[in-house]
């Protein structure tokens, strides 16, 4: 007979199921996310450190897990919820299933409940503090728990999941570039792609000093994505503030944030976020839709009308989300440097911002 769990809100809305993954309890933020596929890669992306991710596509697990699709070494997020978990993979490249998976690493789930009317009420409601336990169902011991918890404004989570020493990788094929990039929760696709340009990528921990991205001589200064609140991250943004103007910078999800507040704007937090592979982001200057991978609960707070006058020069919105108009990248207008919202490096798709990285060689150039 399979386990009974209970997944529990922090304003008291309650969903009974079955257990999924590990058995026990956890607690976190609790977010939804639109894709159909890629969840493997959602669990490795160190951005959902602390979150709990709702599933909102019904039947999940179809593919199992592999070994070489994950986003860093270990899985992130804080619980996992499904309507229907698949029973059997199916995939030649499949080694175990999800659920095992999830066994494996500890992560608590819940599965056999309406995702669909969760999401609706986190769209409504917003994201919120959840518990999720197959051990202890008592509804109201749980609550308890759950509004004792932290919540994610205020959360200074990149010092949990950066790298500890700093390493490198080699480019592919001849190097054609040096860059230093922070690792603040860095998925292991943006490396890889970057080095498929010819960079040599030095990845320094989220405490490295401009002076430090500085001493490898680098053409570029790259900030990536990563957890939590923005205006907790002081230190890369003095890193940031620190090599704009002396180097060409590129930064992505929290880097834009990162980079954002080093120009002078605030950031603030959206009622639910933007997650899965499927977001409508508009590049202002053409026009040019592309449809995109996101990851963020939190915004750059910057006009969109018209170019902002800033320590560094001028700055421009360069790309928008077309639901709801978020801002989704910055454009420097004097010096060499620029940011997107989203992921260009996103897998399993889409692909639509590739260029974004070619656009970085182009910077590094001189040509953009």
């Amino acid at each position: 007979m399979t386990d009974a769990a209970i997944l529990v809100l922090e304003d008291g809305r309650t969903f009974r199921g079955a257990a999924y993954g590990a058995r026990g309890e956890t607690v976190g933020e609790a977010v939804f996310t639109t894709g159909m596929a890629g969840y493997q890669e959602t669990l490795t992306d160190p951005s959902f450190h602390r979150q709990v991710v709702v599933q909102t596509a019904p039947h999940i697990g179809n593919t199992g897990i592999n070994d070489e699709d994950p986003e860093s070494r270990r899985v992130w997020v804080a619980g996992y919820v499904v309507r229907d978990p698949a029973r059997v993979p199916s995939s030649w490249r499949s080694a175990r299933t999800l659920d095992n998976e999830l066994e494996r690493h500890g992560i608590v789930g819940i599965s056999g409940i309406d995702t669909r009317a969760l999401t609706r009420h986190l769209r409504e409601r917003g994201a919120m503090r959840v518990g999720v336990s197959s051990g202890d169902t008592d509804r109201e011991a749980l609550l308890e728990r759950v509004l004792a918890s932290p919540g994610m404004a205020g959360a200074d989570l990149v010092g949990e999941v950066t790298t500890p020493v700093p390493y490198v990788v080699k480019p592919v094929g001849d190097k054609r570039f040096t860059i230093a990039a922070m690792d603040l929760g860095i998925k292991a696709s943006t490396p890889r792609y970057l080095a498929e340009r010819g960079c040599e990528v030095h990845v320094m921990p989220a405490t490295a000093t401009a002076a430090d991205l500085l001493a490898v001589d680098p053409d570029g200064v790259f900030f990536s994505n990563g957890p939590g609140d923005p205006a907790t991250a002081d230190g890369p943004v003095a890193a940031a503030r620190g090599v704009l103007g002396k180097k060409p910078v590129f930064g992505i999800c929290f880097g834009n944030q990162v980079l954002g507040r080093a120009l002078g704007f605030g950031t603030y937090k959206l009622k639910f976020g933007h997650r899965g592979v499927n977001q409508p982001v508009q590049e202002l200057a053409t026009g040019r839709v592309a449809i995109t991978s996101h990851n963020h609960g939190f915004a750059v707070d910057a006009p969109i009308d018209a170019p902002s006058d800033t320590e560094f020069g001028r700055v421009e919105v360069s790309h928008v989300d077309l639901n709801d108009r978020v801002v989704e990248g910055l454009r420097c207008l004097d010096i060499p440097a620029f940011s997107v919202q989203y992921h260009p490096e996103a897998a399993p798709g889409p692909h639509d911002a590739v260029d974004l990285f070619d656009d970085f060689a182009a910077m590094m150039r001189g040509g953009a």
